[in-house]
């Protein structure tokens, strides 16, 4: 055999021998060790805000909560867990200066009950805070708290219409009214066992704007208000449609701070329009469902119309009246202004 081609050969075979015995090492080796996490920082527990807090939130359990900070990043304003009550310190409480996501809530950045311009701070810009009395049926039993929103309803009876049964009715007359307080207090209590305490209140403070104030010292003299509590899926389908409608317009170009600054104002923006009601004729057939229109009236309260010998013996009318007859029929007509008939 060729010299050269013997030499080839065996290289091959030195070749083959080698890359067997390397890829039996690869396969037999241990496997890397796993990643070792970075150690957790020891730092303190500090309170941060669990979502945007614009100015005059007010703070409840769901908007604020304790996660751990490194050491050298402390500060003294900050709120320690070791060092904090939530029901004095913080609960109930209003935000004074914008707060982000994630950062950390500072004491100088929240009003307290009692603080001086409290409920100021409570107030968006433009609104106004008034008090409704209620008892604990209006007041849904004690279950409506600051930050909620609720609905007013205004339950009235409208005499006339010439029969001594008076039309009941009750309207929606605002909707949508942000919460401030309840009697004197802006903060959800807790018993013993971490539970809310629920209790029946006589005073309920609302944001309003100056218009709606005016109509809601009207609706006082009016008849009673009951309180509807607002599901928190009522104000998001509400905020849809505001922004479809383009009642809420975002411009082209808004950082996210600013579109979430004005999407928290729309959400909060009490709504005066598309107000439903029920008459008394709504849930009982004995009840009236209208006050009849000016006219002439029979005996029972129902509208009628004179129409001679065959008509009705008797009519009244609402107002000054003079009796007439004609042709064995008396009627009563109303006088006019002018003092004809």
């Amino acid at each position: 055999m060729d010299r050269n081609k013997l030499f080839l050969l065996i290289g091959a075979v030195v070749l083959v021998i080698a890359t067997a015995f390397a890829l039996r090492s690869f396969l037999t080796s241990s496997p890397p060790p796993p990643p070792v996490a970075a150690p957790v920082s020891s730092g303190p527990k500090v309170l941060v805000a669990l979502r945007a807090l614009p100015v005059g939130t007010i703070i409840t359990e769901g908007a604020v909560g304790f996660q751990d900070w490194p050491s050298n990043l402390v500060d003294g304003a900050y709120f320690k867990q070791e060092d904090t009550v939530m029901n004095k310190q913080v609960l109930g409480t209003v935000v004074k200066n914008a707060i982000t996501a994630g950062q950390p809530v500072t004491k100088g950045s929240l009003v307290a009950p009692g603080d001086r311009g409290f409920l100021a701070a409570a107030l968006g810009a433009g609104m106004r805070a008034v008090a409704i009395p209620v008892n604990a049926n209006a007041g849904v039993a004690g279950f409506i708290f600051p930050g909620d929103h609720v609905d007013l309803l205004l339950s009235q009876t409208v005499a006339g219409g010439g029969t001594s049964q008076p039309l009941r009715a009750t309207e929606t007359i605002l909707q949508n009214l942000r919460v401030l307080a309840t009697d004197q207090s802006t903060v959800q209590t807790k018993k013993e066992d971490g539970q809310t305490e629920v209790k029946a209140f006589n005073l309920v403070t609302v944001e309003v704007t100056p218009k709606i104030a005016e109509q809601l010292a009207v609706a006082q003299t009016i008849g009673s208000i009951t309180l509807s509590l607002r599901s928190i899926a009522d104000n998001t389908s509400d905020l849809e449609r505001a922004v479809a409608s383009g009642q809420v317009k975002i411009p082209a170009g808004t950082s996210r701070q600013q579109e979430d600054k004005l999407i928290q104002g729309a959400m909060s923006r009490p709504i005066t329009t598309g107000s439903s009601f029920v008459t008394g004729g709504d849930v009982s057939r004995f009840q009236r469902k209208s006050v009849p229109a000016v006219g002439f009236f029979d005996p029972s309260g129902q509208p009628v119309v004179p129409s001679g010998p065959a008509g009705p013996t008797s009519v009244v009318k609402r107002g000054p009246t003079v009796r007439v007859t004609r042709g064995g029929i008396t009627v009563e007509v109303p006088i006019n202004a002018s003092g004809s008939f």
